[in-house]
């Protein structure tokens, strides 16, 4: 069986934001087996399976972007779009625009730290 399923995330603030409870909500239930393939329809954004236990993961992680793609460097030249636009792109390039996730048991077959973000 396949099944699609567009999903519009409200506005969301810059940073790390786990986002599985809301795919499954949108999907509703989950065959026995299969996969879910997420994708983000925005080049400066991304998807990416992270530790969902102690936050400063997603905390270390925005400051080693941040040190790689720092806002407001002098050598941009697509700045038009706001400060912030050219290190989302970079990021948005790092993580990718699509996750596939097994799923099994009627559930995503995630490790026990792992969620969406």
């Amino acid at each position: 069986m396949i099944k699609q399923k567009e999903i519009v995330l409200p506005a969301l603030r810059k940073g790390f934001h786990k986002i599985d409870h809301i795919v499954i909500d949108a999907i509703g239930p989950l065959p026995e087996t299969g996969l879910i393939n997420v994708f983000v329809k925005h080049t400066s954004a991304a998807l990416m399976l992270n530790e969902n236990a102690d936050p400063d993961v997603q905390t270390d992680l925005d400051a080693l972007l941040e040190r790689v793609a720092p806002e407001n460097a002098p050598f941009y030249k697509h700045t038009m779009e706001g400060a912030d636009d050219m290190p989302a792109h970079f990021k948005s390039a790092v993580f990718g625009p699509s996750i596939t996730i097994p799923v099994s048991n009627h559930q995503l077959n995630l490790g026990i730290w792992q969620s969406l973000y």
